[in-house]
Order: structure tokens, then sequence, then C-alpha cells
């Protein structure tokens, strides 16, 4: 893949993991790098556990959004601010 769809993939990643992470607002930069680093962590996580996705840019956005995630839950968890809930009604306006 061309330098573009790893950016592009590591920002809907990092995107996508903060959405599933509350608490995280890493803006632009951030989720690119998180998204990145991410799909690394997913390439080598899922590999271990000998998960196979596929192949595309969807399996690639997949992958990077659970590294992505695990990332973000590392980090969390050091700080002590990770919530894995959805949306509360009090959350919308």
């Amino acid at each position: 893949m061309s330098l573009i769809v790893w950016l592009v993939i590591g920002l809907i990643a990092g995107w996508l993991a903060g959405q599933i992470v509350k608490g995280y607002g890493l803006g632009l930069v951030g989720n690119l790098v998180v998204g990145v680093v991410g799909a690394l962590i997913g390439g080598w996580l899922l590999g271990l556990l000998n998960v196979h996705i596929g192949g595309g840019i969807l399996a690639a956005i997949i992958n990077a959004t659970v590294g992505a995630v695990v990332l973000h839950y590392y980090r969390a968890c050091q700080t002590g601010i990770a919530r894995f809930a959805p949306h509360a009604a009090s959350d919308f306006p």
C-alpha cells in the first residue's frame, strides 16, 4: 500500500478507537499516530493469536482499529481514565 493509504487508514482507525474508548480527544495528528501504531500492534497481536481477518482496506482498518483500541486501553490503564461504554442519554443534547 502507498503511504497515503496508510495515513488514511491510520486516521480512520485512530478516530474509531477514540470513539470506542471514551475520554480521548487526540485530534488529527494524535489519531494518525495512534492509528498507525495501532496497525503495527494489531498486526502483531492478531498474528500472535492466529486471527486472520483477510485482505483489503476494510481488513486493514479493522486490524488497525483493534490495535489502536489496545493502545488506548493501555494508556488509559496507566492514567486511570478508560471508559468502555456506549453513549449515555446525557451525552446528547
